[in-house]
């Protein structure tokens, strides 16, 4: 280093298409590691969290460290790097209902987080990890559950997504004011990611990428674990990449559909 009973094979967290410019787990061409939590949405624009209510702040010891998706009123759906180590998880909280991951909204506290089973640390596959959190959340206008998609549902190559969080943005204005970012990206052709991946890693039935092949948008640290939004649905989750909006390297997700089944949403644990 983004329930419902979506999970018997569910976790997912929320972003959009394309090649998004920050938060997620950085691969370099010689160590396959998720991208490290903590940075912002580079090229993208400030966005009300009105516009994403689903999207929150994950948090260790009270500081952001990944986004994440409301999935159900106990439920949050995030990426399984976010909540790798063992103080992480004993330490977890969420803000909810806020542009700002420092302050406004409402910060609740997680009592249970539920890693994928085929979670692999190594190739970041089956990176989705669910958060139980200590109370239901009372939903508003800036507090809503994202709209999954049906399982294995398809997204033509080369639409629009929306990727939201508050990692970095390699601009330092911007980074020191904590604000919700989200850039718009377009989705890649599966063959075509792992292509630009092969030295680096696999892309996996479990992953979608986005992103422009010049680059200058995309998810990056700290918006690990944040949605990946497409048609008023969660989509993904993002998971990793190599740098931040380089160019000829998208963006990868976790792909949602891979894991949700529209029978079992909001219900239990699943897996």
């Amino acid at each position: 280093m983004y329930i419902p009973a979506l999970l018997s094979t569910v976790l997912l967290g929320g972003v959009m298409c394309f090649a998004a410019p920050n938060t997620r787990v950085v691969h370099s061409q010689s160590n396959n590691q998720p991208r490290e939590p903590g940075g912002r949405i580079v090229g993208g624009h400030e966005i009300d969290i009105a516009d994403v209510p689903y999207q929150v702040s994950v948090q260790t010891y009270g500081v952001h460290t990944c986004g994440g998706s409301i999935i159900g009123q106990q439920w949050i759906l995030t990426a399984a790097h976010c909540t790798s180590g063992s103080s992480e998880r004993a330490n977890m909280s969420v803000r909810v209902g806020s542009n700002y991951h420092n302050h406004g909204g409402t910060v609740v506290s997680v009592v249970q987080s539920i890693r994928h089973p085929l979670y692999d640390g190594f190739t970041i596959d089956y990176d989705f990890s669910l958060l139980r959190l200590a109370h239901y959340l009372a939903f508003t206008t800036t507090v809503r559950p994202a709209q999954l998609p049906a399982q294995n549902e398809f997204h033509p190559d080369g639409n629009l997504c929306v990727v939201s969080g508050w990692g970095d943005t390699l601009n330092a204005a911007e980074a020191a004011d904590g604000r919700l970012r989200a850039a718009d990206v377009p989705l890649v052709n599966d063959a075509i990611c792992q292509t630009a991946y092969t030295s680096v890693g696999v892309i996996t039935a479990r992953m979608i990428c986005a992103g422009y092949q010049t680059g200058g948008r995309d998810a990056c640290q700290g918006d690990s674990g944040g949605p990946l939004f497409y048609d008023n649905k969660l989509i993904g989750v993002v998971s990793w990449g190599k740098g931040c909006a380089e160019a000829n390297y998208p963006g990868v997700y976790g792909r949602v559909g891979s894991v949700s089944h529209p029978s079992v949403r909001y219900t239990t644990v699943p897996f």
